[in-house]
């Protein structure tokens, strides 16, 4: 069976309002899974159903072939999470944490201290183990949640905002972390972000808005539907612009114009060679598809 996940018509009504509205989707095995949206768009409400932790109104879900509610002993036992807010306990050390946290999935002993030096070493806390997790910094602590939700080597990974607020070195720890876990445990991993380069790097996207599914594709498919590309010439004044009636916008000391693809910079390019002395083309990126999608900024929080 190709789908980890598979979504049909899935419904979840909270009074008058449609937090998921009939969707359906399907997410693979091993790919990288982004689903987007803004705060109240459904996301959280989906992943709770998926996770079994709240039921749904109509629909099916089926986790690894199996459906969420004949199942869900099995399905929960297969899926890690990556809670936006760290479910961590302050109190405990790193070892304490990690070790509640294997014993309730069978994993002690030498068994315990076999994967906690694996996974130590590969998000590099080795050094960190005796420390409360209430003395870690946020990058520390994301780094202890991640190794909480892959200790028992789920088949599903899902990441709930895992990167946000993170400086640059940790967000790259992160990911090539999960990246291994990809590679070598055939890992899929389910993705919320604000992060538009990180759903930029996903195989497939769902952009949700108001409970329903207002674009899906690869991020490819996704740019070229939705958005195109843009030149930047710099030099050049708004009369030689108007002169060859094209259109754009000024910004910061250069012209910005919008064409739809490749093949009409060319075009443009041939017929006015006099105005592209100076000048890139910029492609159209997550961001520009997720505003002309939704109408709306997914802004980093």
């Amino acid at each position: 069976m190709c789908n980890m996940i598979e979504i049909n018509g899935l419904k979840k009504y909270f009074k008058d309002v449609k937090a998921v509205d009939d969707i359906s989707f399907r997410v693979k095995r091993g790919e990288l899974f982004a689903f987007l949206g803004l705060n109240g768009a459904g996301k959280s409400t989906t992943i709770s159903i998926i996770c079994g932790q709240l039921a749904k109104d109509a629909g099916t879900v089926v986790v690894d072939g199996a459906d969420i509610e004949q199942d869900s002993s099995r399905i929960k036992s297969e899926i890690g999470i990556v809670f936006q807010n760290s479910r961590l306990d302050n109190v405990l050390s790193i070892r304490e944490n990690l070790q509640i946290r294997a014993a309730c999935y069978g994993i002690t002993g030498r068994a315990f201290e076999e994967r906690l030096k694996e996974i130590a070493s590969l998000l590099h806390f080795q050094d960190l183990l005796k420390r409360p997790v209430g003395k870690l910094s946020g990058g520390q602590k994301r780094r202890i949640d991640i190794a909480r939700a892959v200790f028992h080597n789920p088949k599903l990974l899902i990441m709930d905002e895992p990167t946000t607020g993170l400086d640059p070195q940790t967000r790259i720890m992160v990911w090539d972390f999960i990246a291994n876990c990809r590679r070598q445990n055939g890992l899929t991993v389910f993705l919320t972000t604000h992060y538009m380069e990180e759903a930029g790097s996903a195989d497939y996207v769902v952009i949700l808005d108001n409970g329903k599914i207002a674009a899906e594709g690869t991020p490819l498919e996704l740019k070229n539907t939705y958005t195109g590309d843009f030149i930047k010439l710099y030099g050049i004044d708004s009369k030689q612009l108007d002169d060859a009636g094209l259109s754009y916008t000024l910004e910061n000391g250069h012209a910005k114009l919008f064409v739809k693809n490749t093949g009409q910079v060319k075009q443009l390019i041939s017929q006015h060679p006099d105005l592209f002395e100076d000048f890139e083309v910029i492609k159209g990126n997550m961001d520009d598809v997720f505003l002309q999608v939704t109408g709306k900024e997914l802004k980093q929080v």
